[in-house]
Formats: structure tokens, sequence, C-alpha cells
């Protein structure tokens, strides 16, 4: 069976941690488990391979994931936080719940970043949040074939992404996707220029 391949190391840590979340029992009491600290990075010859143990944190998974250095350069050559192209790993149904994650945690720090506006580093966390539910619901959009209406239910190939679509397809239409995409830089924008007085 051939190593699952991400486009990135993000990609990759993002992966470990959807699946890992999925099946561990203990997420919710504990909402903040560290899966990260339960995988190793090694070097090989084309690229990274990340290794996730779960024994430590009670959980019968293993996930390896290979990165291919070759990508990962394309994608920080072209700035683009995920990599090119569309995802392998996550589908467009566990992107789309992503983007909408990372929103309500750009609104919660910034209402920690109200309470401390002259914390530089409150201010990148609202900065980074709001980058990257942008960053993730464009990711959801890659699945659309160009002209469609709609991402196509080939898109959705995890239990979770497709319970998603099954509950709000409508979420996954191209208007409903470059709308988000548009309000969350233009709240990011927005957000800058406010507590900076230069343009974003």
């Amino acid at each position: 069976m051939s190593p699952l391949r991400a486009r990135t190391l993000t990609e990759a840590h993002l992966y470990i941690t959807l699946t890992a979340s999925r099946d561990d029992p203990g997420r919710a009491a504990e909402p903040e488990r560290d899966y990260e600290a339960h995988t190793t990075l090694t070097e090989g010859r084309d690229g990274w391979t990340l290794r996730f143990d779960g024994q430590a944190l009670g959980l019968a998974l293993g996930v390896e994931v290979v990165v291919p250095y070759e990508a990962e350069a394309e994608a920080r050559r072209d700035r683009l936080r995920f990599g090119s192209g569309r995802s392998e790993l996550i589908d467009a149904g566990q992107w789309r719940v992503l983007g909408a994650a990372y929103a309500r945690r750009a609104m919660r720090e910034d209402l920690l970043f109200a309470a401390s506006p002259d914390d530089p580093e409150r201010f990148q966390g609202v900065v980074r949040a709001w980058e990257w539910a942008r960053d993730a619901t464009a990711e959801a959009a890659r699945f659309l074939p160009p002209g469609a209406a709609a991402v196509p239910a080939s898109a959705f190939w995890t239990g979770h992404g497709a319970a998603i679509h099954r509950e709000a397809p409508q979420r996954f239409t191209r208007a409903s996707l470059e709308d988000d995409i548009a309000a969350y830089q233009e709240t990011l924008d927005d957000f800058i220029v406010t507590n900076t007085g230069r343009d974003a």
C-alpha cells in the first residue's frame, strides 16, 4: 500500500489532527489534545515522513504521511499555505468545517485582542486565524469543476465530510464558498486597517 502523501507539512499535520480527533473519545474532556506532541518527523531521500502514534493517548491508531520536498518547496515559493492543486487527504466537507472553525477562532482572538490592544501577539493571532479561515475555505472551493455551480459528490470521500455535505449542501455552492472567502478577506482587511491605520 502506497503511503499517504500530503502537499505540505501544514496539510500533513492537519490531516493527522483530523484523523486522531475523530477516533479520540478523550477529546471531549480535553479538547486541546496535542497530537503533534505524539508525531515524529524524519527526513528521507525525497521528502519528510510524519508518523503519529496514539498509544500514549490511549488510541489504537497510527498514521503515516509523506511530504515530498519538491511539493513543500513549490508551496512556499508560491505562498500556498496548504499546497498546490487539490488535496488528496482532506475532503471538501472537512475543509469547510476547518474554515468555519478558524473563523470562530478569529472572533475569539479578536475579543482577547480588544482586551489587550497593545499586544502584538494578540494582533497576529487575529490575523492568522482570519487568513487560515480564508485559505481553508478556498481549499474546499478548489473542488469546484470549471463552470460548476456546486462541489460534486465525489469531493466528499470521508464519512465526516459526506455528513457535512448532506446536512448543509448549500454551503458547497460556488456562490456560498466565494461569498465566505470574500467575507473572511474583508474582515481581515478591516481589522488591519482599523488597528494599524494602514491598508491591508
